[in-house]
């Protein structure tokens, strides 16, 4: 008879290391998202202006996207907070319920891919309450505001913290996913290799 699977224990600290993650990051993309549009304004403001940190290099701006990633699938809002909605269910689920938690540096990575993802989602469902000028609809769009435009050679799609949050959660996850696979195969490589016989004197 085989045996009924079932969740797997977590240490509590694991829950501890994800949710303060989380809450930190998504805590800190809002909140500059939101400094950022009141202090330069919506993108349809005639009296927004870039504000430059490094002249003809990285800016400050305001920019709304209802796609995905640095603009990626525009026009797909309600698809992409689906989608938002399915991946962090995913998330709790294999690391909570499968125990993939017990991994430190696996929890840390996708309390970072959370922490981008529920940022982003926030904008998605419309939930800042932003407006266009004269128009009464609400806007269902990202708000992004960090943008590389290096002298006419690079123009980097505007981005927020939510989104470098999710890219470096994904390297770090592709990294330790490589690395874990490698030291496995060379353990499994060591494992198989037949014992070499002592020569008799």
């Amino acid at each position: 008879m085989s045996a009924v699977s079932g969740p797997r224990r977590v240490p509590a600290s694991r829950y501890g290391l994800f949710l303060g993650i989380a809450a930190l990051g998504c805590g800190i993309d809002l909140a500059t998202k939101s400094w950022i549009f009141a202090w330069i304004g919506m993108p349809d403001d005639p009296r927004r202006g870039d504000v430059w940190l490094w002249r003809d290099v990285f800016s400050l701006t305001t920019s709304l996207n209802p796609g995905a990633l640095f603009g990626l699938g525009q026009g797909f809002h309600a698809a992409f907070a689906a989608l938002s909605v399915a991946a962090a269910i995913l998330i709790l689920y294999w690391l909570f319920y499968v125990g993939a938690a017990r991994d430190g540096v696996l929890t840390f990575t996708l309390a970072l891919i959370m922490a981008g993802i529920a940022g982003n989602l926030y904008d998605r469902l419309g939930l800042p309450g932003l407006r266009f000028q004269g128009h009464e609809e609400r806007v269902y769009a990202v708000r992004d505001w960090l943008h590389f435009k290096i002298n006419g050679l690079v123009d980097w799609p505007v981005f927020n913290v939510a989104d470098s949050l999710l890219v470096c959660g994904a390297i770090i996850l592709f990294w330790h996913v490589w690395s874990s696979q490698r030291s496995s195969a060379d353990e499994q490589q060591s494992a198989d290799e037949p014992a070499k016989q002592i020569p008799c004197s």
